[in-house]
């Protein structure tokens, strides 16, 4: 993982998943690019079966129902510059001509301001999984083969690194906005933090 972190020491363990000691077990939402393990760690966790699907550049899309349900496994539809809507990492759309992330169009939690209203920002921990782009894509060659996910087969090496370094952005990026991130390299790897001397805790509040 090319993001700067170090293993999280105080820890506690849910069904045997180890999260930062202060995170609970209803906070957890599970994310990353596809095949580095989420739904493993979802299952491990007893988590909610389904994925849900949440477009970051929708106005209080921590509103949504999809997120009422924790733990449970995420993808993100992302804006990225020169497209009109949010795309996956998946999206061909986007894969064909890949640009970057449009970070002044992910909405943001607006920070708890006083003690009746929500603190979105303490509701979620998310907990990204970024494993080698190596990894994930011997892995899913590997399920191309036994035909478990047939998409698998129209992905290339050079697709699942764009997939990788985009949710590694997504994370750095909600860190700096205010988020609770956990990162880690794999489903039973340990929690990390992300060191970021840029930190500076701004985002777009909507």
């Amino acid at each position: 993982m090319s993001l700067n972190s170090t293993e999280v020491e105080a820890i506690v363990r849910h069904k045997g998943v180890a999260y930062p000691r202060d995170v609970r077990f209803r906070q957890i939402i599970v994310t990353g690019p596809p095949g580095s393990g989420k739904s493993t760690l979802v299952q491990k966790l007893g988590g909610w079966p389904e994925e849900g699907c949440i477009d970051l550049a929708q106005n209080r899309w921590w509103h949504s129902r999809v997120l009422a349900f924790r733990p449970r496994e995420v993808h993100f539809r992302i804006p990225f510059e020169g497209f009109r809507d949010s795309h996956t990492v998946f999206d061909r759309g986007w894969l064909s001509a890949p640009t970057p992330v449009d970070h002044a169009r992910i909405r943001i939690p607006p920070p708890s301001n006083w003690f009746f209203q929500t603190d979105w920002r303490a509701r979620f921990v998310f907990d990204f999984l970024l494993p080698p782009a190596d990894r994930i894509f011997r892995l899913r060659q590997a399920r191309a083969l036994i035909e478990t996910h047939p998409v698998d087969r129209t992905f290339t090496e050079a697709d699942i690194e764009q997939q990788c370094a985009v949710y590694e952005l997504l994370a750095l990026h909600f860190q700096r906005s205010g988020l609770q991130v956990v990162v880690r390299t794999d489903f039973g790897g340990m929690p990390r933090t992300i060191i970021d001397a840029g930190d500076s805790r701004s985002g777009n509040a909507g």
